[in-house]
């Protein structure tokens, strides 16, 4: 389909093969949106507007944000009413205290919308931040696509006197359904599009400032509208 393969030449690239089976991997939790609701033993929803890169929308638990149908979940942008405290409304997901994990391999099958100002992720936080609030305390972006860019981004965010961030890209046709996905141990995180690993961060312990890679994390999924990255959605912007 079209993904596949870092920008970064220097990338060491390494295939991971997701057929065959590993014999410590095993499965302890999914949700593949095969009912007809939301789950809320899985998820539940972040109510607020704006955030922290000056977005532009007002997360909503409004069933036309967010909603179950056909075996996916569905987040939707739309324009909100005049006066409303955003232009947009969308919906923001998270797994806290109800899904959180250290370590292991997390995938999510996605497609994601494509035009000017839209901001899709599939991340996790600290879930008990026992490093202190961000970025002490780490943030692992596992997908994240800005506008009609033709890649995807995987990053990792911590401390260091100071925010630091690295990460890469690897190019992809983000429209269609793809696998995104990290492995996660002691010693790395590595970041994986449809089997095919494209970025590597070293957390071990000879890695410098990445103690908060080592605490259980929970899951976000949400899309945000236009901040500093996208910039605002034009008049191609369809919702």
């Amino acid at each position: 389909t079209g993904c596949g393969g870092s920008v970064e030449t220097n990338t060491d690239i390494t295939k991971v093969d997701p057929v065959v089976p590993v014999s410590d991997w095993e499965m302890v939790w999914n949700d593949e949106f095969d009912g007809d609701i939301i789950d809320e033993s899985n998820w539940t929803y972040e109510v607020y507007c704006g955030g922290g890169n000056q977005e532009r929308q007002c997360y909503t638990e409004n069933a036309e944000n967010s909603f179950v149908s056909d075996g996916t979940l569905k987040i939707v942008a739309l324009p909100a009413a005049d006066g409303a405290a955003q232009p947009f409304t969308s919906a923001r997901l998270n797994s806290r205290y109800k899904a959180d994990f250290k370590y292991g391999r997390f995938e999510m099958s996605a497609k994601l919308p494509s035009g000017q100002g839209s901001w899709p992720a599939f991340w996790m936080k600290s879930t008990n931040e026992v490093y202190g609030t961000w970025p002490k305390s780490g943030e692992i972006d596992i997908m994240e696509h800005v506008n009609t860019e033709a890649v995807i981004h995987g990053t990792h965010h911590y401390n260091n006197n100071g925010h630091q961030y690295f990460g890469s890209t690897a190019f992809c046709d983000a429209s269609e359904f793809q696998v995104y996905g990290i492995e996660w141990s002691p010693s790395s995180i590595k970041w994986i599009l449809n089997g095919t690993m494209y970025f590597q961060a070293n957390i071990s312990s000879s890695s410098v400032s990445k103690e908060e890679f080592h605490e259980p994390f929970f899951f976000l999924i949400n899309l945000a509208v236009g901040g500093n990255w996208p910039g605002p959605p034009n008049g191609s912007t369809q919702f």
